[in-house]
């Protein structure tokens, strides 16, 4: 062995050392940014995605950096909101709504999405299948298919005369065809002409939402029951849908996890299921997995819950048998 050969092998490992040492010290002092965009205000959605990154290691300040933006029920805002977050050069944007999602997808087509709380992704076009997005948007969707047939079918074991329904959705969703109804609305119609009732659909906007002119439009068009979408102004003031519906006399049916509202009845997947889930993928993304490549996780946990103290306001007897299949009783 020549004397260059000897001083070689003798030095090679340290020099093996060395480089995985030096790329170890650049993944340990780079700072991720972390855009967020959200329809409202500061909410448990954004202290979930900070807690539950420095759960997984990300330090705020240290390795982390996020850059979040709220609309406050303003939704023209967040168009330029998304591109304030691609201007700052963020590594991944989590969004939470379709209108955050649209406005993050038209911003920018090669920094990471990930999106929570889109009713139907592959419906808007921000994916083209839930299994392979082939873009640059991933993320968790509580959406569910079958969520508008079992509504109906509830609604119309309840209230067998049941013949005319309102439906509160919101102007700003994406996603609407040439009828004006986006896909969420769509399958809501579809289901109650399913059943033999007569839907009513009714759009507010934020951020102050004219509900007082859309339950005058619902008490003119006799409808008896009310049926409120997880859509941006109702998910925002729920409380105030179910207060309103109360005052009129109108039985409610919420979507899952907005048991909280007041209303008669929620029934279907928690939106709130969806927020653990989005750190988990922004922290995979971040270690170089690809979006395109990520499948949608879909919340597929149901609940069904009656508030036994919003029927007996109303004057409501629930049969036994409904009581039975409720996954939890208000009283």
């Amino acid at each position: 062995m020549n004397l260059t050969k000897l001083i070689f092998a003798n030095i090679a490992p340290f020099l093996l050392v060395l480089a995985f040492g030096t790329t170890e010290a650049q993944q340990a002092s780079k700072v991720y940014r972390v855009g967020a965009l959200f329809n409202g205000r500061p909410d448990v959605a954004f202290e979930t995605l900070r807690k539950e990154l420095a759960r997984l290691g990300y330090v705020e300040g240290t390795n982390v950096v996020f850059e979040a933006r709220f609309a406050e029920g303003h939704l023209d805002r967040l168009p330029g909101f998304a591109a304030e977050l691609v201007s700052k050069g963020v590594d991944v944007i989590a969004t939470y709504g379709g209108p955050p999602t649209n406005a993050a997808r038209n911003a920018t087509t090669t920094i990471p999405i990930v999106a929570a709380l889109v009713a139907d992704p592959v419906a808007i076009g921000v994916a083209a299948t839930l299994e392979r997005p082939g873009g640059n948007i991933t993320g968790i969707t509580n959406n569910d298919p079958e969520l508008a047939a079992q509504q109906f079918g509830i609604l119309k074991e309840l209230f067998p005369n049941l013949s005319r329904v309102a439906i509160l959705s919101d102007s700003d969703i994406p996603g609407a065809d040439a009828s004006g109804l986006a896909p969420i609305e769509r399958a809501n119609v579809a289901a109650a002409r399913a059943v033999g009732i007569a839907p009513q659909v009714l759009k507010v906007r934020g951020p102050t939402p004219d509900f007082d002119t859309a339950f005058k439009a619902m008490v003119g068009e006799r409808a008896e029951v009310l049926v409120v979408l997880e859509v941006p102004a109702p998910f925002r003031d729920r409380k105030r849908v179910a207060e309103l519906a109360a005052a009129h006399r109108i039985p409610t049916m919420f979507w899952g996890g907005a048991s909280d509202a007041g209303g008669l009845m929620a029934c279907g997947t928690s939106f709130t299921n969806t927020y653990p889930r989005v750190p988990i993928y922004v922290d995979r993304i971040l270690k170089g997995a690809k979006p395109a490549d990520m499948p949608f996780e879909v919340i597929s946990r149901r609940e069904f819950v009656i508030n036994l103290k919003t029927a007996r306001d109303l004057g409501l007897t629930i049969p036994a048998e409904v009581l039975k299949r409720a996954d939890r009783v208000i009283d």
